[in-house]
């Protein structure tokens, strides 16, 4: 079986040991690490993300998953750079000021990175100005904000209206989810995108990348 393949596999299984020894090896074949990446590793969260989606699994199988694909992220991410391969695009994530939830947004995280996107992850309690002012420090494209509260839901419109007044709506896009939230309420508040799930998420930002 292809090296490549045999990754992808291990990362299905979640066995972070084994994938940071394929990877490992994979490099010492000198296989181009764009291919480790987007055969083995990617390859491997895209069917971990299929399965979860098609509720074949559940959240610790990819969180597992995602362990085991962090583990060769580690080994090939000094080539990575060092070689100007670009991950997808850069995307802020965070729970918004005043929610302390977390899981939702975590998984989001997790399966937007098993997706080949590079994820600034800000935690929970987050306050417009730091989802901005990290948004241009960093370059990214786009914002994502989850809440689980009703109560802290006005905070997603508060990103929304300091981006207007920044002159970067558009120039940064608007990703809204979390329990809380819905289509309606994000149209209603001018958010680029409602993403009920980590999948669906992965979904959104392929098609608009």
């Amino acid at each position: 079986m292809d090296i490549l393949q045999q990754i992808s596999e291990q990362i299905d299984l979640g066995d972070d040991e084994k994938v940071y020894e394929l990877t490992a090896t994979a490099i010492e074949q000198k296989i181009p690490v764009k291919r480790i990446l987007e055969e083995g590793l990617l390859d491997g969260m895209n069917i971990v993300g299929k399965k979860f989606k098609e509720h074949d699994i559940f959240l610790p199988e990819v969180l597992m998953a995602a362990k085991a694909m962090n583990a060769g992220m580690e080994l090939i991410k000094p080539l990575l750079l060092s070689g100007n391969i670009p991950m997808k695009a850069k995307v802020v994530l965070g729970t918004v000021r005043g929610d302390l939830h977390d899981i939702g947004k975590n998984l989001v995280g997790v399966m937007l990175k098993g997706a080949g996107f590079e994820v600034i992850d800000l935690g929970n309690d987050v306050s417009p100005e730091k989802f901005i002012e990290t948004a241009k420090r960093e370059g990214a494209q786009f914002i994502g904000m989850s809440t689980l509260l009703t109560t802290t839901m006005p905070v997603m419109k508060e990103v929304i209206e300091l981006l207007r007044i920044e002159n970067l709506e558009g120039k940064i896009k608007t990703l809204v989810g979390g329990a809380a939230v819905s289509k309606s309420y994000a149209e209603e508040i001018g958010a680029t995108a409602y993403c009920y799930d980590g999948s669906n998420a992965v979904e959104y930002l392929n098609s608009v990348i």
